[in-house]
């Protein structure tokens, strides 16, 4: 519409399927007005206009129905958190608070955040019921910080870890033949095995090995070198095994109760079907194969065990992880 004054411009907005009037857009009059083509009057108002646009978006955003705004409210997740009624309520001008357009944050359910928690490992036989400090009661327990099972006293507090046991011995040879102990008691008891036990508190791997050929076989060894580390991880047990020499005045015998015999075996009198242990058959092919070779290796690697298998179940056993380092050191 044109008229000598003043220019009235209404226009009609559709949001949404709501219709929103813009109301009346007021120009200046202006002698010349009445003068100008259509045309030319729509490009000198579209700034006006295209202004006029924007601010009624906004204005018809702010005041999007409120059964709109019930239905946002109640797709968003619930998780016990109260609904965001700031976010609806006006302003103090009366129109709409822009933040009712903020989307709903979604609330984990607690269900979901324990399914997302790292869940402990399975809880594991108890080993022994009183504390060793203060004889109270011990309960497996999941420590502050740890993420293992472990025997803790409900009384003291003390935590009483389990580690793996370490075995040292050694593979003693005399004259090329190899010595072996039949073993006097369990487990194994009769089988063959070569002298070898646990390791003792304040004693070193080396000196762990030579007292038990002493101890199980009556004899006095010259270490010679490290010979084989085997992982044991299905019994929490680590092999350390040496190679060793018969010391003067090379003699020996069997000391009961560890041993029912002693002997010394050329490598293919070797009783493979009556050795008690894995880590020793392991160990003792290894160093027959060393020895066809002419050089000794340094040995590593883990040994795993079928569950519930014996302790030299035939294919019960199997090495992973082999590590063979050749050395220097001559083959005696």
């Amino acid at each position: 519409m044109l008229e000598s004054h003043c220019c009235r411009v209404q226009l009609q907005l559709k949001l949404k399927d709501h219709r929103f009037s813009t109301g009346n857009l007021h120009l200046p009059a202006h002698p010349l007005a009445a003068l100008l083509h259509p045309s030319m009057l729509r490009h000198m108002l579209r700034p006006a206009v295209m202004h006029l646009h924007n601010t009624t978006a906004a204005s018809a955003h702010a005041a999007w129905s409120p059964r709109v705004q019930q239905r946002c409210t109640a797709a968003a997740p619930t998780g016990g958190s109260e609904p965001n009624t700031a976010s609806s309520s006006k302003s103090s001008s009366g129109k709409a608070s822009s933040s009712a357009l903020q989307p709903q944050a979604a609330v984990p359910s607690q269900a979901a955040a324990a399914a997302a928690a790292p869940q402990p490992p399975p809880k594991p036989r108890q080993a022994f019921s009183f504390c060793r400090m203060c004889g109270g009661p011990v309960e497996l327990a999941l420590p502050e910080g740890d993420t293992l099972w472990r025997h803790q006293c409900t009384r003291c507090g003390y935590i009483d870890y389990q580690n793996p046991r370490l075995v040292v011995g050694c593979i003693v040879q005399h004259e090329g033949r190899i010595l072996l102990c039949r073993r006097g008691i369990e487990p194994q008891r009769g089988l063959w095995t070569v002298p070898a036990g646990y390791l003792e508190c304040g004693e070193s791997t080396a000196a762990g090995a030579a007292r038990e050929t002493w101890e199980e076989a009556g004899a006095h060894v010259e270490i010679d070198a490290p010979y084989c580390t085997w992982d044991i991880p299905g019994i929490s047990q680590v092999y350390v095994l040496f190679r060793g020499r018969l010391a003067a005045p090379y003699t020996f015998a069997a000391r009961e109760p560890e041993s029912l015999e002693a002997a010394l075996f050329e490598p293919e009198a070797i009783p493979w079907d009556q050795l008690a242990f894995s880590s020793v058959s392991i160990a003792l092919r290894s160093y027959i194969a060393d020895l066809a070779s002419g050089t000794f290796r340094v040995h590593h690697g883990a040994i795993q065990k079928r569950p519930g298998s014996g302790p030299n179940e035939a294919g019960s056993f199997t090495l992973e992880d082999h590590i063979q380092m050749p050395t220097t050191l001559p083959s005696h």
